[in-house]
Formats: structure tokens, C-alpha cells, sequence
């Protein structure tokens, strides 16, 4: 099977096909961007590009062998790395190596198989020590039949987190100073400013913005079951991002895994605007006391809810959860809620995000949470506004 075309970008692609074919194109780049834009989707087709024997200023030919085993997933001098959740271990640190190649294999024959997935996981997952060092030997080989062989680093912040060290970033950090001859390295990351600064620096940049909404609609219509009143509401909740799009699409009878999580993150903001403190407590003891970095998407999804409060006061037709339109404009209208409370509230929110990537309780966490928006946006006002119920 081979890989669906790449959506959108041409700027982008403009650029990168133009410094490969001046031969200016840096060893090391790093593509980052909102998550599920197709960052990389973008860096298979650059790495085909590069593989390609007959590419142009436009792009790859497609139809080289080169070409045709890049599409597949296939080719031998194309390494895609990604994270993963760590194996058990298997006692010694040789053993332990080759369990995250087998990882890394299966992942990328179920991505060959399935290659429209969501941009989710609600699994911890990173690119683990082991995982650097199966890199790095890789590297040191040199291509095994293109004249060049290039390296997918997929969600690269992931490098730090997952050792509670930075080892793993430090032994890629070693490949990026002084790159093999014929080798490039694709960096991909929702979050740069996470990864090492020492890893920003010795790789060039690249940003990649969502795509129009309307591009986004039409993609889902073609390419999967959605009808279009699924694919239109997934596009404009996604924001330009055809990973989230199909995260927020029906997964059989079930909702998408970021529809639960729209879901789940509407009853936690509903849950700090309330006049009763047990919701918030009760809502908090819900979660189980450990696991904290498996909530970072679910406090994302509660900034758009706080972005949509308020855009609902002045600008309704820029919400996005269209489907509780009216419970946003009602609450921000009887609440009074200014854009400085809620971006107030944003800051909380992201102050826990950057928590929860470290060893925290759940529990701990969202209680602080929802109670200090509580404050932020209903008890520090409560002299000049009368509180209302729960919408």
C-alpha cells in the first residue's frame, strides 16, 4: 500500500524542492507546526524527494524505483522513527535495544497498512535511550542503495521526556553536530520549544501551517466514510489539521478519540464554572492517581473551550464547538467573562500542561486546576456579579 499524496503546503514545498536542487538543503531540519498538520506526511515526501533519481525543482518524479519504494514505507535508506511505549525489559541493554527496533518495525507496518490514522495516542510514548543508540548505529553504516539515506524523527520533543534524562537527546544532538556524508536528518515537532536548545540549534527550521478549513472538509469526504455534515464539523474543529479532523470523526458506534476528549474537556470547564466545589472535586477524583502525561491532550482540548467562551461574547460565529453554541454565548453573557479572566485561565491551563509532563498525581492536578479557574472566572468577581447555576 502505498502512502495517500500529500496534502497542501506548496509554499513549503516550493522552498525544500528548490534548495535540494541547488544542493542547499541543511543535513538537519526541523519541521514543526500544530499538531496533525501533515509534518510528517511533509517529511516522507522530502525524504522521497531526496531518494528520488529523477526529481525536479517540483518535486519527486513518483515513479523511479526510488520513488516507488519511498511510497510504500519500503526503501531501505528511508528510516522513520517514532515514539513509542517502552517494551518491558528484556535484561541487558543489547536485548532492550532490539525490542524498540522490533517496536519500531511493527509500528511501521501497521502505519504502511493504515496510514490515515489520528494524530493522538492516549498512551505514554517516547523515543526512548535505546532508541537513540539504534539510530546512531544505523547512521554510522552509510546508505544501502541511494546515493543518499535519510533519517524521520517523528514528534522529536518526545526525545527528552521519557528518560527523565536527557540522554536520548544527547546522543542525537552528537549525530546532528557532525551528520554522516549523504545522510539527512527530518526533524518533526508540534512542540519545539521542548526539545534541547542545543538540538534547535544545529537544525534548521521550517514552520508548516494548518491548512483552509474547506481543503480539510474535501480531504475527509475523498478518503474516508465520513458524510460531509461529519467531515465539515471534524474540519472546523480540527483547524486546519487533517490528523485532528479524523480524531473527532465516529470510530464505528463509538465517538473518535477527540470527540471523547472534546467531550470530557467540556465537563471539566463546566465543572469550574460551577457554584458547587464538590463537582470540582468529584470531577478531579474521577481520574486515576497516576498517569499525568496521558492528560496533556485532554487540557489542549480545554483551551479551545476557554478560546471559545470567549469568542462567544463578541464574535459568535468564530466558535468552533458549534454544537454548544448557545451554552457558550449564555455563559459568558450571565458570567460576564472578559477576555483577560480567560486568558488568565489559558495561562492556568498551560501551567498544567507543562505538570503533567512530569511525575504528578492526576487527581492533584486537575482539583488545582479547576479550582483556580473557579477563581480566575467566577469567586474573584463575585462582588460585582451574582454567581448562577451550572448551565
Amino acid at each position: 500500500m502505498s502512502l495517500h499524496p500529500l496534502e497542501g503546503h506548496q509554499e513549503a514545498r516550493t522552498a525544500v524542492a528548490g534548495a535540494i536542487a541547488r544542493n542547499r538543503l541543511p543535513q538537519a531540519l526541523l519541521l514543526h507546526g500544530p499538531p496533525g498538520i501533515g509534518k510528517q506526511r511533509f517529511a516522507l515526501w522530502v525524504a522521497q524527494l531526496l531518494l528520488c533519481t529523477e526529481s525536479t525543482a517540483d518535486g519527486p518524479c513518483g515513479t523511479c524505483r526510488d520513488c516507488r519504494m519511498a511510497l510504500r514505507v519500503e526503501h531501505p535508506d528511508l528510516h522513520w522513527y517514532m515514539p513509542l511505549r517502552k517494551p518491558p525489559s528484556k535484561g541487558s541493554r543489547e536485548r532492550d535495544d532490539e525490542a524498540l527496533e522490533d517496536a519500531r518495525t511493527a509500528r511501521i507496518e501497521e502505519l504502511r497498512t493504515k496510514p490515515l490514522q489520528p494524530s493522538h495516542s492516549d498512551e505514554p510514548l517516547g523515543i526512548h535511550l535505546g532508541t537513540a543508540r539504534n539510530l546512531r548505529r544505523r547512521a554510522s553504516t552509510g546508505p544501502a542503495m541511494a546515493r543518499r539515506q535519510v533519517f524521520l524523527i517523528a514528534n522529536a520533543e518526545e526525545l527528552v521526556a521519557q528518560d527523565a534524562s536527557p540522554e536520548a537527546a544527547n546522543a542525537l544532538l552528537k549525530l546532528l553536530e557532525e551528520p554522516p556524508e549523504s545522510t539527512w536528518f527530518l526533524l518533526t515537532s508540534a512542540e519545539p520549544g521542548r526539545l534541547l536548545a542545543t538540538i534547535r540549534s544545529r537544525a534548521s527550521s521550517l514552520h508548516l501551517s494548518g491548512l483552509p478549513e474547506e481543503q480539510v472538509a474535501r480531504f475527509v469526504m475523498e478518503r474516508t466514510d465520513a458524510d460531509e455534515a461529519e467531515a465539515r464539523k471534524a474540519a472546523r474543529l480540527a483547524s486546519g489539521a487533517i490528523g485532528r479532523a479524523l480524531g473527532f470523526l465516529p470510530d464505528g458506534e463509538d465517538d473518535g478519540p477527540l470527540e471523547e476528549l472534546r467531550k470530557e474537556s467540556f465537563r471539566l470547564i463546566r465543572d469550574a464554572l460551577s457554584p458547587r466545589s464538590g463537582d470540582r472535586f468529584a470531577r478531579a477524583l474521577s481520574y486515576r492517581p497516576s498517569g499525568a502525561r496521558g492528560l496533556r491532550e485532554l487540557l489542549t482540548a480545554m483551551e479551545v473551550w476557554l478560546r471559545d467562551l470567549s469568542a462567544a461574547a463578541s464574535a459568535p460565529d468564530a466558535v468552533l464547538n458549534h454544537d454548544a453554541a448557545d451554552w457558550l454565548v449564555r455563559s459568558a453573557r450571565e458570567r460576564n467573562l472578559h477576555p483577560v479572566e480567560l486568558a488568565r485561565g489559558l495561562d492556568l491551563v498551560q501551567e498544567a500542561r507543562a505538570q503533567a509532563a512530569g511525575n504528578v498525581n492526576p487527581q492533584l492536578l486537575l482539583a488545582g486546576l479547576l479550582m483556580g479557574l473557579h477563581r480566575t472566572l467566577v469567586s474573584d468577581r463575585s462582588a460585582s456579579h451574582t454567581p448562577v447555576g451550572t448551565p
